[in-house]
């Protein structure tokens, strides 16, 4: 089987000028190495092809790939990681994780919370704001977090996302409408535990890989898994794996979400605990990091005693899955 890799490269973009922060969704050469590398060694036939224009250049030509495992962010728009998978089906090659719809949908925060609301698991209440003249009109009880409503890898939460009072909200929505060019997600707090939950395969398929708490040390920027304490999570968080009560039903709620929102393959569901100890969604990443040393979904495999051939063989297996319901479903009509 033919796999091409898609993917954005981190040091390319660090090149042309763009900031370590606006970045840090991109990739390193390592993690396109390793998954080359792991590829290999399941018995997949592996092609690098690079970025969305790379692509496209390559698809004007002729080439095809038997499936594309992409990892590709993209750079613009809220629509930015559907941008590979939607002019892979163009061309009828599928794709590893998502398809277009979920990555869109899942990167617009709000629009991904009304549809795990709509399906009954627990979500904290929340508001959008598009302009500054909105804030006057956010009637939530204090405190709130605030963050840009379509960023992954922590981005814009920092030490001014928790907002105690109307005067904290306004300079925090203030400074994110500024930076982010992008509505604001205002949601209410929730004090307490944080977890990420690893899953794999897709619909009735999907199971928990492991659940993760993220637990802040002295040093950790404010409140929040946020940029900084990802980036230099070293000495930010102490990460273990956690299978309490409260733990598990932080499980239950993110497979619940990954399935209601059809994330498919392999990904990650972030859980916060609200005062009384239940645990809500709080956001959905089914393009989650797979750089082997210190993406999240990496951590969470390598604490259950897999290795990372072990993760990618997994994603994978979900997907010949799925292509052998395609196939079965074609021939059936």
């Amino acid at each position: 089987m033919r796999i091409g890799i898609t993917y954005d490269l981190r040091s390319d973009y660090l090149a042309q000028g763009m900031s370590r922060e606006d970045s840090a969704e991109f990739d390193s050469e390592n993690t396109i190495s390793a998954i080359d590398a792991a590829l290999r060694n399941l018995g997949f036939e592996s092609v690098l092809i690079g970025n969305i224009k790379a692509l496209t250049q390559k698809l004007a030509l002729g080439e095809r790939w038997d499936a594309v495992f992409n990892i590709c962010e993209g750079l613009k728009g809220y629509a930015r990681e559907a941008q590979v998978p939607a002019l892979l089906e163009a061309f009828d090659i599928p794709a590893v994780f998502s398809d277009p719809l979920t990555l869109a949908v899942a990167l617009d925060k709000s629009w991904a919370k009304r549809i795990v609301r709509d399906h009954g698991v627990p979500t904290p209440s929340f508001t959008v704001i598009e302009k500054s003249q909105d804030i006057t009109g956010v009637a939530m009880p204090f405190p709130v977090f605030l963050k840009p409503v379509g960023e992954g890898s922590g981005k814009g939460v920092n030490a001014l996302s928790r907002a105690d009072d109307e005067n904290q909200m306004r300079t925090s929505a203030l400074d994110l409408l500024s930076k982010y060019r992008q509505p604001v997600l205002i949601e209410e707090f929730l004090p307490g535990r944080e977890f990420t939950v690893g899953i794999t395969g897709t619909g009735d398929a999907a199971e928990i890989l492991g659940i993760m708490e993220i637990l802040p040390t002295a040093n950790a920027v404010a409140h929040g898994y946020g940029y900084e304490n990802k980036e230099h999570w070293e000495d930010k968080v102490n990460l273990r794996l956690a299978d309490d009560a409260e733990a598990v039903t932080a499980g239950d709620v993110a497979l619940r979400a990954w399935r209601a929102l059809r994330c498919r393959d392999g990904g990650r569901v972030d859980i916060r605990s609200d005062k009384n100890g239940v645990p809500n969604f709080i956001e959905a990443n089914p393009l989650a990091g797979l750089n082997p040393d210190y993406s999240d979904l990496c951590f969470i495999a390598r604490f259950k005693g897999l290795t990372y051939e072990d993760l990618i063989g997994k994603i994978m297996t979900s997907l010949e899955a799925r292509l052998s319901d395609t196939a079965r479903q074609s021939i059936a009509a």
